[in-house]
């Protein structure tokens, strides 16, 4: 069957799926983040290592994403969202039974291999069924899901860390997948192959999926020796890859879609950057309000929540308005407001009420929520229904790298100021300045964001 499938199969249906998908990976990632501090006590983590909780699983998405893209163009990609749900599930529930760093570590791997097929094909399915003038407001619904998950997982992942122990948390997760299998399995009998009998380029995968590891295992590992020979060699493979993509009949990657397409090219840089920007601020704040202010698990939660509850209503919001509005002034009216969240935030300390640390959440998570359903729609709505995809798969890499780029500098500059200690009060001043020093470089990059999206502008009528 091919995208006439979707004329056959119901729009609030597939929306439900989307957004339920939308909401369980980022719960994953909120709630595994306020439950790492009690992680690493258990563990006896270093700080370097319980940072590779969460970036090993960004790793593995950012791995995937292309090739599973083009792979579910041409064979379907209901079948591979299926396929990605069921390695989630699977890995959740061996990530409920980890007893070991190795073990927790692998179960996240394969939550993220999982993953960046499920969400993939999530968005590309949503853009296969709705029309360009639809498009704005089903993302938006779908993509609020993103921040509601963003929003409950560090309120229920404190409470369940408390309460029930973290493992609790991957447990849930195992079963909401089980969950979201039944529901696709009875309510999607159609399936979307726009580029179906199209040959899939093998050579051209396997290069992305070792230059890319190379490429995000190398920066995550910066300053030492090891990480400066692999982040070398995946600029390289990287290098190999376009070189072999441009030659190839059938790339995986058509990277003509960034020689052509203008508003595809600047929006994928504007939510690279925006990822880039903004992920670590979570991760950092956790720590920082169980730390610095001496805050639960769940009580970090409760602060936290406030920038995803923002970001939820604001996600939800910004796809209607988008529909009144050009999307692109939308998306960079966001960027702009984000600088100014990320600019509060390099004045944290020791003596910073949590009011301040709240206004700045707000802003940061009202930003965010303005930017992302606009974003999405340009991307989307810029490219041929046979490449979406493709082009799901790219903006999801856009999003990971940029994610997995964020947490990258947070290991650097950990390893920077505090080495491989853990974080107890003695390095307190050496925690502070890496905070202070990651805000000033997140703001920075944010202001190049705000300039790519505002330049990425039609000159078609």
């Amino acid at each position: 069957m091919t995208s006439h499938a979707g004329a056959r199969v119901s729009k609030n249906i597939i929306l439900i799926i989307s957004t339920i998908t939308a909401f369980i990976l980022p719960f994953l990632v909120a709630s595994v983040n306020v439950a790492l501090p009690v992680m690493g006590r258990q563990f006896s983590m270093e700080a370097v290592v319980m940072s590779w909780v969460s970036t090993s699983y960004f790793l593995a998405i950012a791995m995937v994403q292309v090739p599973f893209g083009r792979l579910s163009d041409i064979f379907g990609r209901k079948k591979l969202f299926i396929i990605g749900l069921v390695i989630t599930t699977l890995a959740s529930f061996l990530g409920s039974f980890a007893n070991s760093v190795p073990m927790l570590i692998v179960s996240r791997v394969f939550q993220g291999f999982g993953s960046g097929m499920t969400f993939n094909n999530s968005i590309a399915i949503l853009s296969s069924v709705f029309s360009r003038e639809e498009r704005g407001k089903a993302l938006g619904i779908s993509q609020s899901g993103t921040y509601l998950g963003l929003s409950l997982g560090p309120l229920i992942g404190g409470v369940m860390t408390e309460h029930l122990g973290w493992q609790s948390i991957f447990l849930l997760s195992g079963i909401l997948g089980i969950f979201l299998i039944i529901l696709v399995f009875q309510g999607i009998k159609a399936e979307w192959r726009e580029a179906e009998g199209e040959k899939f380029d093998i050579a051209g995968s396997i290069a992305y999926f070792i230059a890319i590891a190379l490429f995000m295992y190398g920066f995550s590992s910066l300053p030492t020796i090891t990480g400066i020979i692999l982040f070398a060699a995946g600029v390289l493979g990287m290098v190999f890859f376009v070189w072999w993509e441009v030659r190839a009949p059938s790339p995986v990657f058509d990277l003509s879609l960034f020689r052509r397409n203008r508003v595809f090219l600047l929006s994928n840089i504007a939510a690279l950057i925006t990822y880039i920007s903004t992920f670590a601020v979570n991760f950092l704040l956790s720590l920082h309000l169980q730390y610095i202010n001496g805050l639960t698990p769940s009580e970090a939660g409760m602060v936290l929540i406030a920038s995803s509850v923002l970001m939820t209503i604001f996600t939800l919001l910004s796809g209607f308005i988008s529909q009144k509005f050009e999307p692109r002034l939308v998306a960079t009216a966001g960027m702009a407001l984000n600088c100014a969240g990320l600019i509060m935030l390099i004045f944290l300390g020791t003596a910073t009420p949590l009011w301040y640390i709240i206004i700045a959440l707000c802003v940061y998570g009202t930003a965010i929520g303005l930017f992302v359903s606009p974003n999405t729609n340009i991307i989307m709505g810029s490219v041929e229904s046979k490449v979406l995809g493709v082009a799901s798969g790219t903006l999801g890499t856009m999003r990971t790298a940029g994610m997995m780029l964020s947490m990258g500098i947070t290991m650097i500059l950990f390893s920077l100021y505090i080495g491989g200690a853990e974080i107890t009060p003695v390095y307190y001043p050496e925690f502070l300045s890496s905070v202070k020093v990651g805000f000033i470089i997140f703001a920075a990059l944010c202001f190049g964001g705000v300039v790519a999206q505002l330049a990425a502008r039609s000159h078609k009528k």
